[in-house]
């Protein structure tokens, strides 16, 4: 499941993340890359310890705490603090898959199932650095606006095309969902919508919505890893 969602960070956030952004330190984005993926990765990284990523961190996290659209489709469990890239001077990062397990600061492994870029940089301000996303629907291409984001499953083959012209920065993190199974999380997703929709036009009093999240959260329960 592909999902991009809109306004994640407002414009105050864009501007606050534009003022830890002037200066700050990029270095190398392939300390980041694991294996083949060290080959093709050609942008810079916003220093993970440095006191801009952290203030960039802690506003990202917070928005999606608060995104009731995420939290439906990722059902996160645990989430790889957002790291900032830019693609810039024809910077690009070539085909491929992100890692599988990722290890989160306090030594704890984390499964990849959800991967979400975050566009921190308005589409008229660069050229070319589209995200582009294999799919069993064939590739597609993505360039948000700046406060948008995707979601899309972490096995999925992707890429980031060149930039010819500007910046491209963004955040990028990763999800471990409740559900491991992708087809579970779709189809929670799909009935969690639903209810919602009927949520609106009924009110919570009505039976049929009752029942029908009592069997969304029965099936989270039963789906649910430990």
């Amino acid at each position: 499941m592909l999902i991009t969602i809109e306004r994640v960070l407002s414009d105050s956030d864009l501007l606050h993340i534009a003022t830890h952004l002037e200066g700050a330190r990029w270095r190398d984005g392939r300390e980041t890359a694991a294996g083949p993926a060290q080959q093709v990765k050609h942008n810079l990284q916003l220093d993970p310890d440095s006191t801009a990523m952290a203030a960039i961190r802690s506003v990202v996290l917070r928005r999606l705490q608060a995104s009731v659209l995420f939290q439906s489709a990722a059902l996160p469990r645990h989430i790889f603090p957002p790291l900032v890239n830019c693609h810039r001077d024809g910077g690009e990062y070539g085909l491929h898959t992100d890692s599988a397990v990722m290890t989160l600061g306090d030594g704890t492994p984390m499964r990849s199932d959800l991967s979400a870029t975050v566009f921190l940089t308005a589409p008229q301000d660069y050229s070319g650095g589209d995200l582009v996303i294999e799919s069993s629907f064939g590739a597609q291409s993505i360039k948000l606006e700046a406060g948008d984001m995707v979601l899309y499953p972490s096995s999925s083959l992707h890429c980031v095309n060149p930039v010819v012209s500007g910046s491209r920065i963004a955040a990028c993190f990763w999800v471990q969902s409740l559900l491991a199974d992708a087809q579970q999380r779709e189809q929670l997703f799909e009935l969690d919508q639903a209810i919602q929709s009927l949520t609106q036009e009924r009110g919570l009093q009505c039976p049929q919505v009752q029942r029908l999240t009592a069997v969304y959260h029965n099936l989270v329960r039963m789906w649910a890893a430990p």
